[in-house]
This record gives C-alpha cells, structure tokens and sequence, in this order.
C-alpha cells in the first residue's frame, strides 16, 4: 500500500462533521424575521464556531445578514471571499451564534452532525477490560465495535462511559476510555457490521444530543462544536 492510499483509507474512516446549510439559512430568516430591520452582524470566530467560516460566511450572506466578526488573521481572506460585506475584527455580533448554530438551549436546528464508522466488531468475555487502562470490564459476555473518531477530532475523553451512540436505529454505549483517533462501543447482540455509520451527536428525531455532552463534560456547547469541526473531517450539505 502507497502513502497516497494510507491517506485514502484514513480519510475514508475519519469522523465526519457535516454542517447542513439549510439549517442554518432557516435560523438566520427566523432571527432576521425577529430583528424587525435591525443591521445583522453575524460571528464567525474560531472558522464560524468550527463550521467553516467561509462557506458559513455565504450562506448567511445570502439569507441577509449585513456583516460579519472575525479573527484578525482571517479578515483580509474573508474580505476578499464576500466583496461588499462589512467584515470586522473586532466587535460584537447582533445575532445570536447559540442561535444561529443550533446550539442546545436555542430555538435553532443544529447545524453540525457528527458521525463516524465501526472498524472492526470482536467479541469480548464477561471480565475483559477495553482500551487505556481497562477502565471498563464487560459485566457479561458481549459483543464490542472500535468506531473511529477520539479525542483528536473533539470527542473528548470523559465522554466514555458516559454517552450513547446511534448505530442504525439503536443507541449503544460507549465504553472504556476515549482514544485519540478511536472509541469503543458496546453492541450486545446487535446486527452491526464493519463500515456502519455511527452517529455521535446530531438533530434528528433519533439521534444522540449534544446537550448530552455538554452535561457529560461540563463543556460548553460552543467549545464541543468548535473543537469538532476544527479537527474532524468536514463536509457541507447545501
């Protein structure tokens, strides 16, 4: 195997943020519609909260917002990226980004989803511990799936043992210790194969929630997304 078809692999089995642009057309008119007129400043610090600062930035263009905060080292990028728009750094934005974003505890759609892939399902034996330091022990005789996505790409570390994923239309637990690119997962008996999606955190009607990793890390929501869509892999659904 090339160096180019490492990467390939990798890049095939990487966690994906996908950040849906409808959602975020749809609480940005539902905000302008509230703002009664008022000039609308939208911020886009930290790559728009990790959601991609440039494709974020058009999209909010288009569905009228006036302006835009930034960081400094991205002004002149963004400038030249959205000719006639005012774009500061610094400032504060008119528009809420709990809002804007989706974030728990708004009336927003989440925009950021976030899902990975089983890589490999073994069994493990009642007393068999899993990942850094054995931490968790399977209290009866199971069946566990490695899942990419760690730490490296957001999924901070004392999510284990804490929080449940999606994997087809039932939730399972993640167990052990969160690794830096892996997590594990404990299946039972489930029908689940190498290459299944897993879904961490996203908004529809069955997936896990990102309020519950807030609750879980005593992060807050903004920090997880951001430190999400910076490190995982990310894709845009227009």
């Amino acid at each position: 195997m090339t160096s180019g078809d490492r990467m390939t692999v990798l890049r095939r089995s990487a966690p994906v943020a996908r950040i849906d642009h409808r959602a975020l057309r749809a609480n940005v008119e539902a905000l302008l519609l509230r703002s009664d007129g008022e000039f609308a400043v939208a911020d886009l610090r930290h790559d728009a909260w990790g959601h991609g600062a440039r494709g974020v930035s058009r999209t909010l263009l288009a569905a009228g917002v006036d302006a835009f905060v930034v960081d400094e080292a991205d002004r002149e990028a963004l400038e030249a990226e959205l000719p006639g728009a005012a774009v500061r750094g610094a400032g504060e934005a008119s528009l809420d980004p709990d809002e804007v974003y989706g974030l728990p505890g708004s009336d927003g759609i989440g925009a950021m989803r976030l899902s990975g892939s089983v890589l490999v399902v073994k069994r493990l034996r009642a007393g068999e511990g899993v990942s850094y330091g054995f931490t968790h022990r399977a209290p009866v005789d199971t069946r566990v799936a490695l899942v990419s996505g760690g730490y490296a790409q957001g999924i901070v570390r004392s999510l284990g043992d804490r929080v449940a994923v999606r994997i087809g239309a039932a939730r399972h637990p993640v167990v052990g210790r969160v690794a830096m690119d892996v997590c594990v997962v404990d299946i039972g008996d489930a029908d689940v194969s190498r290459g299944d999606e897993v879904v961490f955190f996203g908004d529809g009607p069955d997936d896990p929630r990102l309020a519950d990793w807030v609750a879980c890390t005593g992060l807050s929501a903004a920090e997880l997304v951001t430190a999400v869509g910076l490190r995982a892999q990310r894709e845009d659904v227009e």
